[in-house]
């Protein structure tokens, strides 16, 4: 019971580091500016929705895509650590990170899409952070990252839905720290993974 509960918090705190439900509060007001709040919250239902669906398919469906393209596990983790590193280390230097890169569209719902649901929320980090905890794993991982994700992903609905709320008590500040925060931590998860990566390659 014990090894389930650490594994929930570990997967917890993976996927709240890279999706960033504060982090990503200031992008959506900036992409919805103008937008009623009847229309924010249709913007950002469906975008958490898509978002879901896309993890969902690669949480799934990811062992198949190793087999089918002949991934190894090891070297999975190698490259998705770097990726997050990466991700992680321009968070730290305030950078947008080059996977949430985004323009300024026209409103209208298919900003829900993208950049919203992909690749703000579903962008290459959140889906080699699902794959890497239900890579190797049972079953029962497999539903407890499910539902973690999803609980995620709620999260990140309702900092959408309350974005206006939250950015006028917390400020953009508060908010940037909470990103650098977020991004030292996954860039640990990254080399935690490169790390986990060579001892399953080398069987240390």
């Amino acid at each position: 019971m014990e090894y389930y509960l650490s594994f929930s918090l570990t997967v917890f705190a993976g996927f709240f580091a890279i999706m960033n439900p504060v982090g990503g509060i200031p992008v959506f007001l900036s992409l919805t500016q103008g937008a009623d709040t009847i229309e924010k919250k249709k913007i950002a239902k469906k975008a958490v929705v898509v978002a879901f669906l896309i993890g969902l398919a690669f949480i799934i469906f990811g062992t198949y895509l190793f087999k089918f393209f002949g991934i190894t596990i090891p070297a999975f983790k190698i490259t998705g650590g770097i990726i997050l590193f990466y991700t992680g280390f321009e968070m730290l230097q305030s950078k947008q990170s080059g996977v949430k890169h985004l323009q300024s569209p026209i409103i209208d719902e298919n900003i829900a899409v993208s950049p919203l649901a992909i690749p703000l929320l579903a962008g290459p980090g959140t889906i080699v952070t699902g794959m890497n905890y239900v890579s190797n794993t049972n079953y029962s991982h497999i539903v407890i990252v499910i539902l973690i994700f999803a609980i995620i992903c709620y999260l990140n609905f309702i900092a959408f839905k309350l974005s206006d709320y939250i950015t006028g008590k917390l400020g953009h500040n508060i908010i940037t720290v909470f990103g650098k925060i977020m991004g030292l931590i996954i860039a640990i998860i990254g080399t935690d993974m490169v790390i986990e990566g060579i001892k399953i390659a080398f069987k240390l």
